[in-house]
């Protein structure tokens, strides 16, 4: 999008804006047994370690234009992992003109900012229920930049990374930058809702519901996948193996949990 002379501004030294994306992700599964259940949580556990969330983490950087400075990374012991990159911005020598629109970001490819003071994390809790047979991955993931440049250009990346049944986002733009006059801005870019940085294929496969304080530049969306298949929560085994009446009594634990985590509250 070219800018008009009237709408660019001149800044006063660097953009002191923070922008933070956090992506917050749940894969649920149904563990009948122990064996299950330890089973799936060292497949949770290889699929999702240090080195492969650090690959994860690296595309993102490529994706937004950082430099990372620092990798630090640990895969807990009985389970779970943390990776944290700094970053640190070079000169900005062009501005992709999408960086001004709302619009899914891009799959993994150069892009021309660098960004400064920033990070990038991600942490994972693998858990499950003391008796109810299911478990339950979560990964948080946070991108917290200070430019020009959002991080919501990563979030379409994100969601393809990971196999999720719920997701929680949230983005926020922090504190302010000033013009060559000193007066102060709060924002540099229109955004109305997160679900403009999501591909239409993946809202369509979403329930999805909005929360904005659009005075505080605070935006948050929820997204549960619409379609049930019983065979994706099953864990080495398919639903062929269990008769009609362990098929649904499965099936409304399943979409309990689900619902309970995606309202956040207890339902039962």
């Amino acid at each position: 999008m070219a800018l008009t002379d009237e709408q660019r501004i001149t800044l006063h030294g660097f953009n002191n804006l923070t922008k933070t994306l956090s992506f917050n992700m749940y894969d649920i599964c149904y563990t009948k047994t122990k064996e299950e259940r330890e089973a799936y949580i060292a497949y949770i556990d290889e699929q999702y370690n240090s080195d492969r969330l650090t690959k994860i983490l690296n595309a993102v950087a490529e994706i937004i234009g950082a430099h990372v400075l620092n990798t630090a990374k640990q895969d807990y012991v009985p389970q779970g992992a943390s990776v944290t990159l700094l970053v640190s911005e070079g000169p900005i020598v062009e501005v992709p003109t999408e960086s001004y629109e709302e619009s899914p970001g891009p799959m993994p490819a150069n892009v021309t900012l660098q960004l400064d003071k920033s990070h990038i994390t991600v942490h994972t809790y693998p858990e499950y229920h003391p008796s109810e047979g299911l478990s339950t991955f979560r990964a948080d993931i946070d991108v917290s930049t200070c430019g020009e440049i959002s991080p919501l250009k990563a979030l379409n990346y994100l969601i393809h990374s990971f196999d999720t049944d719920i997701m929680t986002i949230d983005y926020r733009v922090r504190g302010f930058t000033r013009d060559i006059n000193g007066q102060k801005l709060f924002i540099d870019h229109d955004i109305n809702s997160i679900q403009n940085y999501i591909p239409d294929a993946v809202i369509d496969a979403y329930d999805m519901i909005d929360v904005n304080v659009y005075q505080e530049h605070i935006f948050h969306t929820k997204c549960k996948l619409r379609e049930f298949d019983l065979n994706n929560y099953l864990f080495g085994y398919t639903k062929d193996k269990l008769s009609e009446a362990e098929q649904t009594e499965i099936a409304e634990r399943l979409k309990i949990e689900m619902d309970e985590i995606f309202y956040g509250k207890n339902i039962r």
